[in-house]
């Protein structure tokens, strides 16, 4: 059984979403052209008896004329598999937006060209030109209709969940009604051609939320085809498409909560608007007197982090079956007896539900422990609820490092790097080291204290008190990593490996492996150079996931002084202005950069390695890797989301090497942000939990490798048959992977 709540890119989460309700819509709507006094009766006599919903509903109708989407071949020659359900919903989903590029890019319509590129960037880059709109809020007239507002529709409000979503305007009065729908999606799975295909053209997006941003349904018109795909026939017209819409989004809501139809409902087509009157009202709604002309979101409105949770065995969401958690170890969901009894057999027996479920009871009594954190919106950040995309949009937490975090796209002139590429250098040498961390707001962090610290910290509440941070702030979301770093270096490593004398030392030479994230936010590493200045410290960030163009570049941050001087061939020097200036003389920290796997890395043997949330199951290069570290024989210390992926990192560590991993801690420094699972209820954190690596002795030798047993393994409930494979045993031809 595999769990990658901790790994997987939420953006993707959210397109499975969309892509797993749309496709249940397309199924469910049935022929194209079908009469809607006929196919509709029965469902529409549903809906006239479903409780009400206080709020307003929006039906947006958004087009597109700029973007297209170009369905490729896929990674094996030869006609591809597509992007079909299975690639975000199965049994080995992508866990990052770049998995889907050989599946799916975008060409620009406008200019004619190819400009193919990865759905991540296209999507920061084109959308940002359309993010400056300003908002007006959206309140009911005294009977009861929304009051129409005379500012643009913010694109910012925009969900991000589908590519196809990319680089939509504001609709006006009319402007939606040259775009009638002349192909449908169908769920059968399409034939490739190669890279000369026309693209599809998403000509117009359909959508229903409500005033607070949950998404209730979308409709997706496409008036471009590529390959043999079952598109309709386009004979159907925009105004039952759109009834058709209103009544599933009713009857199957996306978002959340049960079947149920609005109070009022608002249309921003004219149109639109006049063809629904005689439709809306056979639901039990009430429809605006007046269409909306244009939309403006009441402030702190944003798309709420909507993640609707999946069945374990079966992938099927909320919305389409009722969900219940195993009545064992309530961390499990499943959507029946036969999905539960299929995941409670499975074999080999070390992967199956009974075999994990008493350990997986013994995770989720942790839950209260990593939710206590001394700040004041812990209760919020904690709850299974949390909607992450409302607390940043509410503090106004939406530039810079913050972006990394949402799913919403950056407004124009947002100080922000490009995910995988260096930071740009203006930002390096503006003499600010926090601006990226900083939001809309006034300024998150003070003045770095005059004095160094004269303590030790062990836990966010005394570094909040030192650093002269309110226990509001929201900085331990991004600090978590520097901080990290700091505990390792100043609790544990004088711990486990006191012969080393770490803390005596005037430079550190430290590996970041498998880097990704972190050196998107490389400039909160500076906060180590406060909390350390006695520390030289030099931070490699490793790993394929980084950029090949930035491969061996490097640049130095110094503490004392503004001059900035840049070396040729040699990287960049920064010499940013903290504020004081050291009493024992400069320290540096510098940045290197290798974009490789770490067994393929040349040089100097590092003081200490360190990963985050390092998922060793999931990625074949650790097979290599750790061996690689086992060589070196150095510290290496590792975090994860859970302890569940602790116990699989143990597990990989075993098969790779023979050696182990020290029984995991909690971290006092990690993330307060709780990761909302798809398919499980336990608790994940951002490097929630630590331990480190137990290399196998060298043959001959009686030398401890370090200090602390290996956790020992889980104790199933019946013996496991006779049979089975014995573990650290690996199937010839085949990766490891996170199995349960």
């Amino acid at each position: 059984m595999e769990f990658v709540s901790g790994y997987r890119d939420e953006f993707l989460d959210f397109a499975a979403l969309l892509f797993g309700w749309f496709r249940k819509f397309v199924a469910e709507r049935g022929t194209v052209g079908t009469s809607l006094e006929g196919r509709w009766r029965q469902l529409e006599a549903q809906i006239r008896r479903l409780p009400q919903d206080p709020a307003l509903w929006v039906l947006h109708v958004l087009p597109n004329r700029s973007v297209g989407i170009s369905l490729g071949q896929g990674a094996e020659p030869g006609p591809g598999p597509g992007l079909g359900a299975a690639r975000l919903l199965g049994d080995e989903p992508p866990l990052h937006l770049q998995d889907l590029s050989p599946y799916v890019s975008f060409v620009s319509l406008e200019d004619g060209e190819g400009g193919e590129e990865e759905g991540e960037e296209d999507e920061e880059g084109e959308n940002g030109e359309e993010e400056g709109a300003s908002t007006e809020k959206v309140e009911p007239q005294e009977d009861g209709e929304p009051a129409p507002t005379s500012r643009e529709s913010p694109q910012e409000a925009k969900p991000p969940g589908e590519p196809e979503e990319t680089e939509q305007e504001a609709c006006g009065e009319d402007g939606c009604r040259d775009y009638k729908v002349e192909e449908e999606m169908g769920p059968e799975k399409r034939k490739e051609r190669g890279s000369e295909t026309a693209p599809l053209h998403l000509s117009c997006l359909l959508l229903v939320t409500d005033e607070h941003g949950t998404i209730l349904g979308i409709d997706l018109l496409v008036d471009g085809v590529q390959g043999n795909v079952g598109w309709g026939s386009g004979t159907e017209n925009l105004a039952s498409r759109a009834y058709a819409l209103l009544c599933h989004s009713m009857a199957c809501p996306m978002g959340s909560g049960d079947p149920r139809k609005p109070r009022q409902l608002t249309v921003g087509d004219a149109q639109l608007h006049r063809e629904l009157e005689s439709l809306v009202p056979r639901l039990g709604v009430k429809l605006a007197k007046t269409p909306m002309r244009t939309w403006g979101p009441r402030p702190g409105f944003t798309f709420a982090s909507l993640r609707a949770r999946t069945c374990h065995v079966c992938h099927r969401h909320s919305f389409e079956v009722k969900l219940t958690p195993c009545p064992q170890c309530s961390a499990v969901l499943y959507c029946g007896e036969a999905c539960l009894r299929a995941d409670w057999r499975r074999c080999p027996d070390d992967v199956s539900h009974r075999f994990w479920c008493p350990r997986l009871a013994a995770f989720m009594e942790r839950a209260g422990e990593l939710a206590t954190l001394p700040f004041t919106y812990t209760a919020e950040v904690t709850s299974e609820t949390f909607n992450k995309e409302a607390f940043l949009a509410s503090r106004g937490l939406t530039r810079g490092y913050w972006t990394h975090l949402s799913m919403l796209i950056p407004g124009p002139g947002t100080p922000r790097h490009p995910r995988g590429s260096t930071p740009s250098l203006s930002l390096l040498l503006s003499g600010d080291p926090y601006q990226l961390l900083q939001g809309d707001g006034p300024s998150l962090m003070p003045p770095v204290p005059s004095d160094p610290p004269r303590t030790l910290f062990g836990s966010w509440q005394d570094y909040y008190t030192w650093r002269g941070l309110s226990l509001d702030s929201p900085m331990a979301v991004l600090l978590t990593y520097p901080l990290t770093v700091y505990y390792v270096i100043t609790h544990l490593v004088p711990q486990s490996f006191p012969e080393l004398n770490i803390q005596n030392k005037q430079s550190l030479k430290i590996h970041v492996v498998e880097a990704g994230k972190e050196f998107d936010l490389v400039m909160v590493f500076w906060e180590l150079l406060v909390l350390l200045p006695h520390v030289a410290l030099e931070l490699q960030f490793v790993g394929d996931a980084l950029p090949a163009e930035n491969d061996q570049q490097h640049f130095t941050l110094q503490r004392d002084g503004p001059e900035v001087s840049v070396r040729p061939n040699s990287g960049v020097s920064a010499r940013l202005n903290s504020g004081t200036k050291e009493k024992g003389g400069r320290r540096d920290l510098q940045i290197k950069v290798s974009a490789r796997p770490y067994h393929l890395l040349q040089g100097p043997k590092p003081d200490l390695v360190i990963g985050f949330n390092s998922g060793f199951g999931l990625k074949d290069t650790w097979m290599s890797s750790l061996p690689r570290l086992q060589s070196l024989r150095v510290p290496a210390f590792f975090t994860e989301s859970s302890e569940y992926g602790c116990v699989m990192d143990h597990q990989t560590m075993a098969v790779a090497t023979g050696g182990g991993t020290s029984p995991p801690q909690p971290n006092p420094f990690r993330s307060p942000f709780r990761l909302r699972a798809a398919d499980n209820c336990m608790p994940w954190y951002c490097n929630a939990f630590i331990f480190h690596l137990i290399y196998k002795p060298p043959q001959g030798s009686g030398a401890r490798s370090a200090p602390g047993p290996a956790p020992p393994a889980p104790t199933p409930i019946a013996p496991p048959a006779p049979a089975r494979r014995r573990r650290g045993e690996k199937k010839a031809g085949r990766g490891v992977r996170r199995r349960r």
